[in-house]
């Protein structure tokens, strides 16, 4: 099948891509409050086996005036330009899972071609499932667990993960157009939204980029090491922790957010994912029992010769 002239641009041969794989998406710019989306899409490519399947083109769907590319002066003379890149990654998770990852800038102009490419994508790869996550600010305390909103067509997922639903206008992303046509082809398509303090919107918060990547792996069945971005966030917090012991106006802040989120909570609770209906942890036999039944299902799908 001859390659049409358009946005996205293959480096590896299409035909070597897995079909009816997972897809994930996460794209930076208009917002990504605590540097959740940022976050969790860099610790995946860094942190985990990755090449690039194909790339869109920069030029047609980029403002650089916007957003400046980075080029590095070196005494004198320029050198390390770096391009802004949004494309499609072939990652495998931590057992070695194949997946889908879109990332990268999101597009100033050209939605609605930009929104064609990835369901043509989509439709050409047979893909499983799209699930996409952002970030925004709220009124929450750190001290609690961060919340999320989701949308798309999996009722399941909303109903076990999304904690507010409100009935609002927003302002649209690149991913909420692509959501939405995905929903016009029945196509199984999930965005969450994830809560983060207000007061920590601006920073790199570690526990933003845990909970997409949580959400991510609810929504999937995917894998992550997340020892490293746990062992940040706590960190990170017990610093928030001091901060706020020692400023009587933000401890009394955080005192009033956690009074608000409690009481709403209350009424709205989500069962735990974690927990049994009765409200039980599982136990540590019972967990080795499903990994162990897991392993042997992908050994089987794996020596049958499938790759999904």
């Amino acid at each position: 099948m001859p390659e049409r002239e358009s946005l996205l641009h293959f480096v590896m041969d299409a035909a070597e891509v897995p079909r009816g794989l997972p897809l994930v998406a996460g794209l930076t710019g208009f917002a990504d409050s605590g540097s959740a989306v940022t976050g969790f899409t860099d610790y995946i490519v860094d942190t985990m086996d990755s090449q690039i399947i194909a790339i869109f083109d920069a030029d047609s769907l980029l403002d650089y005036r916007a957003r400046r590319p980075i080029i590095y002066f070196d005494q004198d003379h320029l050198t390390g330009f770096e391009p802004p890149m949004l494309a499609f990654h072939l990652v495998r998770d931590e057992i070695s899972r194949p997946f889908i990852l879109l990332t990268g800038y999101e597009p100033d102009f050209k939605w609605e071609a930009f929104s064609k490419e990835v369901l043509n994508f989509v439709e050409r790869f047979d893909v499983a499932t799209t699930t996409w996550v952002h970030s925004i600010p709220m009124p929450v305390p750190h001290t609690r667990p961060i919340g999320t909103t989701v949308s798309g067509n999996r009722s399941e997922l909303i109903e076990q993960f999304s904690v507010w639903r409100p009935h609002t206008q927003v302002p649209a992303n690149a991913m909420h157009l692509v959501e939405y046509r995905l929903q016009e082809i029945e196509h199984e398509v999930a965005g969450f939204v994830l809560l983060v303090p207000h007061y920590l919107a601006d920073t790199e918060f570690p526990q933003a980029s845990l909970v997409a990547l949580e959400s991510i792996s609810s929504a999937t069945g995917l894998i992550f090491p997340t020892d490293r971005l746990r062992e940040e966030g706590r960190e990170f917090v017990g610093k928030i922790d001091e901060q706020v012991e020692t400023n009587e106006e933000l401890n009394k802040l955080v005192h009033t957010l956690e009074q608000r989120y409690d009481s709403y909570m209350k009424d709205n609770a989500l069962r735990s994912p974690l927990t049994d209906v009765e409200g039980e942890l599982p136990t540590a036999d019972e967990i080795a029992a499903e990994l162990e039944e897991f392993l042997a299902y992908r050994r089987g799908t794996e020596e049958s010769g499938d790759m999904r």
